[in-house]
């Protein structure tokens, strides 16, 4: 008999559970592209958080039930992170966000690092992946080295990527995903290189996550980060580490503070809310599809929800080729991508089109996204490029409503905002 793949639910099932997605702007239902900025929440993260500051509210390790119930919350979270990437629960380290997690990470790996030693970072990452170890070439005087960007293709120049590794390369950080492009690198390529010279691997996978299901074994990467207001929860950063590697670094701690992995590398009093809130998207995720386990339901919806994002942006980016004056950056469709697409409209800035863009309920981002270096090496600095990005809730009428407003931008008079279309009022 033939083997059915589980059902996922539809994209109106979908939104109907995002409050978010209820809101008007000047009349129009908001269509939210921001995604690759953070994305919205749905019901069961908001309730998690509020049961959390509601019932349980305590600090950590005591004797009376709400302290105690913190406990068993925080454990239960690093569980559900800890199979969202297919790590141990003694993995999975909680911070404010990435980019602090990074710094963290990169001062106490630096302790044991001085001139001679060498960092292999890349253009193609966002800053939180670059300016972490920069700092370590003033603290601790150890030596940068930077993979180039291929700029016409949006994608990492292999060929320098492994000019700069050598037996002084201590740790390469790479992303998984450009926030600003769409790109997706093969990390698991970059991972075996860095270990042949016996260096560690830093991987960057905060536009990653909400959009390929993380497997930190497959991947073979020592480290890796993600933030879970990417993919549905709150605004929390999330660090794996291998186990003996956590035990071992030199992460600056009270003395105190519990010493064994994971808690050893987290610093002060976490944002238990938040913690509760990021295992509530992680079931939001696991429950869009069926399966025997976890894991197995997180892959299906994982899948069917790549599936319908490579067909959103398809239609993105073919519609906007079409439009005179818009000029699209990053590679093709048919490349290995997220569904983010970045463009500029000629003769207006990014600001002032998402400025025009938002008046008519379209919310994109603009700006450098903080990977300066991409926006340089594409000769874009200072404004930057314009960003659409497609999450689980995003549907082809929008992608539609998009097109039409960006036809009207790119072509239009300037100032006014245009008249509410009958179609424009729906949410989906």
């Amino acid at each position: 008999m033939k083997n059915i793949a589980p059902p996922v639910l539809a994209v109106e099932s979908i939104r109907d559970r995002f409050p978010a997605l209820q809101r008007k702007q000047n009349g129009r239902a908001v269509a939210y592209f921001d995604g690759p900025g953070g994305t919205q929440v749905p019901r069961e993260v908001i309730a998690a958080i509020v049961d959390y500051l509601s019932s349980h509210n305590a600090n950590t390790h005591w004797a009376y039930p709400s302290s105690i119930e913190t406990d068993e919350i925080i454990a239960q979270a690093r569980g559900a992170l800890a199979e969202f990437i297919s790590a141990q629960p003694s993995e999975i380290v909680f911070g404010a966000n990435m980019t602090t997690l990074t710094f963290h990470l990169a001062r106490a790996l630096g302790r044991d690092w001085g001139p001679g030693d060498e960092i292999v970072i890349t253009e193609l990452d966002h800053h939180a992946n670059v300016a972490p170890w920069r700092a370590l070439e003033k603290e601790r005087g150890i030596t940068i080295r930077i993979a180039r960007i291929l700029p016409e293709k949006g994608q990492l120049d292999w060929e320098d990527f492994e000019r700069q590794l050598n037996p002084r390369t201590r740790i390469v950080a790479v992303g998984a995903a450009s926030n600003a492009l769409g790109t997706i690198t093969d990390v698991r390529r970059a991972a075996a290189a860095a270990h042949a010279v016996g260096a560690l691997v830093f991987v960057d996978a905060v536009h990653y996550a909400p959009h390929r299901l993380v497997d930190v074994r497959e991947i073979d990467c020592d480290f890796l980060s993600c933030s879970s207001y990417k993919f549905y929860g709150p605004h929390l950063g999330v660090l794996y580490g291998r186990e003996h590697l956590l035990a071992q670094v030199d992460f600056p701690k009270l003395l105190p503070a519990p010493d064994g992995p994971p808690e050893r590398a987290e610093t002060g009093t976490q944002n238990h809310e938040g913690i509760a809130g990021a295992a509530a998207a992680i079931e939001f995720l696991a429950s869009l599809a069926e399966g025997d386990t976890r894991r197995q339901r997180l892959a299906s919806a994982y899948a069917e929800l790549h599936t319908r994002g490579a067909a959103l942006l398809k239609q993105l980016w073919e519609g906007l080729a079409a439009i005179d004056h818009v000029r699209l950056f990053g590679p093709p469709p048919e490349a290995l991508r997220t569904p983010t697409v970045a463009f500029t409209i000629a003769g207006i800035s990014p600001a002032e089109a998402a400025t025009r863009l938002a008046e008519r309920g379209l919310y994109l981002s603009h700006g450098d996204f903080y990977a300066a270096t991409v926006i340089d090496r594409l000769g874009l600095a200072p404004e930057g490029l314009i960003r659409a990005g497609c999450s689980c809730y995003t549907t082809s009428n929008e992608i539609e409503r998009l097109l039409s407003a960006v036809q009207d931008v790119s072509h239009g008079p300037t100032g006014q905002p245009t008249p509410v279309l009958a179609n424009e009022t729906q949410p989906n």
